[in-house]
């Protein structure tokens, strides 16, 4: 799970404006330190079947944010995905 501190800075780090907290973009970046963080926690716990399935959940549904993103604003997808490090 994402600390208020860690999620503040993802928040930060991609918003548009100062209250933004729900704009495609910031779900997109929380989910993906979500993923990242629950990746690490599966790489030590192996048969953790419960989990991994929310992760698979999580991927899923940042591909169709990242889809709705690519279809509505291609500019800011591109750089989003260059920002996030993500393989597209």
């Amino acid at each position: 799970m994402l600390t208020q501190e860690t999620k503040q800075k993802v928040i930060s780090g991609s918003s548009n404006h100062k209250k933004d907290t729900g704009s495609t973009e910031v779900q997109i970046a929380l989910f993906t330190a979500k993923i990242n963080e629950l990746t690490a926690h599966l790489k030590e716990h192996k048969k953790d079947n419960h989990s991994r399935r929310g992760l698979l959940a999580m991927v899923s549904k940042r591909r169709r944010l990242l889809d709705y993103l690519a279809k509505k604003d291609s500019k800011s997808y591109e750089a989003l995905v260059k920002k996030l490090k993500l393989r597209r």
